[in-house]
């Protein structure tokens, strides 16, 4: 089956096999510039998730492909669907949010703003005014602050971003490679033998 191609790769030799290296080193390189390059542009550390579960339902199902952007002078309101992750958590989480509070942390430490500055201790805020948000899962019952690993609300450096259009079970494919190592890399593998061997 493979035996012409390896009669071809023979043939060429050793310094067609390190091109043919270079270019798929090229591929990879210009796909993670391509990644970095948008997150920059939309403010997001990750400007394309996949919806792991069905708490947004029916907003969003699973395997639907989300894209978020996270302009920094931007506020969030009740009823925007963000991408949040906690500090210690692998995975983001896809919620909408219920519930926003602006607080103000002065400098000065009075008794007045210590008792503010003690129910906000966990999220370790610096003196400036900071926007406060509760989320919740359209298809759960009781709010995130469970999620939340002891703090009772998101503060904006936990948002990833907010959700802007979405296509629907394209992140399938995702979810596969996740549950499926072997075929993430049988697929990987299957695509640098076939840069390897490619003839042009």
């Amino acid at each position: 089956m493979f035996s012409d191609e390896l009669k071809a790769f023979r043939r060429l030799g050793f310094r067609h096999f390190l091109l043919q290296i270079l270019n798929f080193a090229s591929v990879i390189a210009s796909g993670l510039m391509l990644w970095k390059g948008l997150g920059l542009i939309l403010n997001t550390e990750s400007p394309i998730v996949v919806v792991l579960s069905g708490s947004m339902e029916p907003a969003f199902y699973r395997g639907d492909l989300l894209f978020l952007t996270n302009p920094p002078g931007q506020r969030y309101h009740t009823g925007d669907i963000t991408v949040y992750k906690i500090p210690g958590a692998e995975i983001p989480i896809v919620h909408r949010v219920m519930e926003t509070r602006d607080v103000f942390i002065p400098l000065d430490n009075s008794t007045e703003n210590r008792i503010i500055n003690n129910r906000l201790a966990k999220l370790k805020l610096p003196p400036g005014e900071h926007q406060l948000m509760l989320t919740k899962g359209d298809n759960n019952h009781v709010d995130d602050i469970d999620l939340y690993q002891g703090l009772e609300w998101l503060d904006r450096r936990h948002i990833v971003g907010k959700v802007r259009g979405f296509l629907p079970y394209i992140g399938y494919v995702t979810i596969a490679m996740n549950d499926f190592p072997q075929l993430k890399y049988a697929l990987l593998g299957g695509l640098g033998l076939l840069a390897v061997i490619q003839r042009e």
